[in-house]
């Protein structure tokens, strides 16, 4: 059945279908997957929506024949490989259990179809567009409930949503205690490759099955983590948080070309020759930082990176490791000294310091793991943003067998000031920089970040 729905602020969003899609009978079995403080960490956040644009001009129903029986088919073969995704996140309400993601026959992912009349060509670009109208397009997740003696969360949800005669997009959500983003690309690039050859041989041959082994083995800080997160809030009507409008807020996406990297990278080792951590990822994040400390130009700033720590355990981990696996690392600086004339080349050196520092200490990368959610700052920080996403994974290589995206956009910095930043579409060595802020801070933000290019080019 047919469902209309008037969004805020936004064109009638159409639900076509919706089903649940399940591993193939009999391929799992009930499992369960214990989460460690890696992943207990993000139980209180909101859940991370990613959204995939595909230019593919199509009816109704082709779409219906075409895309949909392909994507439905290929995720039940994926899961069946990936079963936390069908799963449930299972909280107790004492910290004497860890929490745990399991899944029992039956078990599904909710899919939703969709068809939409905003414009597809507006929501692909790079200028300012209403964040407002991003928001139908992403799916929620399913409603959390009590059982016994703890609560069943869904942890996974899909949207396809049909733009006729110009394409599609895929939303997915998911609760940021499932994994990280090496755990969401290791998923979908299984998902694309089934999608594309019909079957999971070529996956399977790849030897990119996801490690499942809890070889991360911390009880103390499982333990203090458990408390941090408040478990035993999740037993008084806990419903996962959801984006939604009306809003102010627009989203950008800005781009930093190779060539302009590198006469950035050029600029910042003349000002620093010495700095041992230069790379386009640390210069296009102290160059955002800088830019956000003179959109604000008051108080203590901070900017926080997550680093990915399967290679740096000792042991190190596979890079197929299931789950969570990142540790944050902060850098802060009072405002007046990113605003300055060597301002950028400052915040470039504070990020490369303190990543230096964290990845080269002798106690390794685990030393300050008991605080490192935990921060505490000297003075009260007047804006702190963080990183989604990683240019190391490219997530415009998800070709379904339509082509790659024409465009991917991480929906879920909207809850908070956080950037996203990836690799483009047209090459892997360009980044774009995704922004979300007030129309009015969003106006002045983008004046500053295309003027102060010139001084560096």
């Amino acid at each position: 059945m047919e469902e209309s729905l008037q969004m805020a602020s936004s064109p009638i969003i159409t639900m076509l279908e919706q089903f649940h899609v399940s591993p193939p009978p009999a391929t799992i079995g009930d499992r369960s997957l214990p989460l460690t403080f890696f992943d207990i960490v993000w139980l209180p956040y909101p859940p991370v929506n990613h959204l995939y644009f595909y230019e593919f001009p199509l009816s109704k129903t082709k779409f219906m024949e075409k895309i949909v029986t392909t994507l439905k088919n290929s995720l039940s073969t994926t899961l069946q490989h990936f079963f936390p995704f069908a799963g449930n996140l299972i909280i107790y309400p004492t910290c004497t259990r860890n929490p745990e993601i399991r899944y029992v026959e039956g078990d599904a992912v909710v899919v939703t179809i969709a068809e939409s009349t905003l414009d597809f060509n507006d929501l692909v670009g790079n200028h300012p567009r209403d964040c407002d109208k991003f928001y139908p397009l992403v799916p929620l997740l399913g409603q959390a409930t009590k059982v016994s003696d703890y609560v069943k969360i869904p942890v996974f949800s899909i949207q396809v949503t049909l733009f006729p005669n110009c394409g599609f997009s895929i939303g997915i959500t998911n609760h940021h205690s499932l994994g990280d983003a090496s755990t969401r690309f290791c998923f979908l690039k299984a998902w694309t490759s089934i999608a594309r050859t019909g079957s999971d041989e070529s996956f399977l041959v790849n030897g990119t099955l996801p490690f499942y082994d809890r070889v991360v083995k911390h009880p103390e800080l499982d333990e203090l983590y458990i408390k941090q997160a408040k478990v035993e809030t999740f037993c008084d009507g806990y419903q996962p948080p959801c984006l939604s409008g009306p809003s102010d807020k627009v989203r950008v996406t800005l781009v930093l070309t190779r060539a302009m990297i590198n006469q950035m990278k050029k600029w910042v080792l003349t000002h620093h020759p010495t700095l041992q951590y230069v790379s386009s990822f640390t210069v296009a994040c102290g160059y955002v930082w800088s830019c956000f400390a003179k959109l604000r130009n008051d108080g203590l700033q901070v900017f926080g990176l997550a680093i990915d720590c399967r290679t740096r355990l000792v042991p190190p981990i596979p890079a197929t490791y299931f789950g969570n696996c990142a540790a944050p690392c902060m850098a802060m600086a009072k405002a007046h000294l990113l605003t300055e004339k060597e301002g950028f080349a400052t915040a470039v050196r504070l990020l490369g310091e303190s990543l230096y520092k964290m990845l080269n200490d002798e106690e390794g990368i685990m030393k300050d793991a008991k605080t490192w959610f935990k921060f505490s700052f000297e003075g009260k920080p007047t804006t702190i943003t963080g990183v989604a996403g990683t240019p190391r994974l490219e997530f415009y290589d998800m070709d379904f067998g339509w082509g790659k995206p024409r465009k991917y956009e991480t929906i879920s910095i909207d809850y908070s000031e956080t950037i996203s930043m990836n690799t483009t579409n047209e090459s892997n060595q360009d980044l774009e920089i995704g922004v979300c802020l007030s129309r009015s801070e969003m106006e002045a933000f983008i004046g500053i970040f295309n003027g102060e290019l010139e001084n560096y080019m």
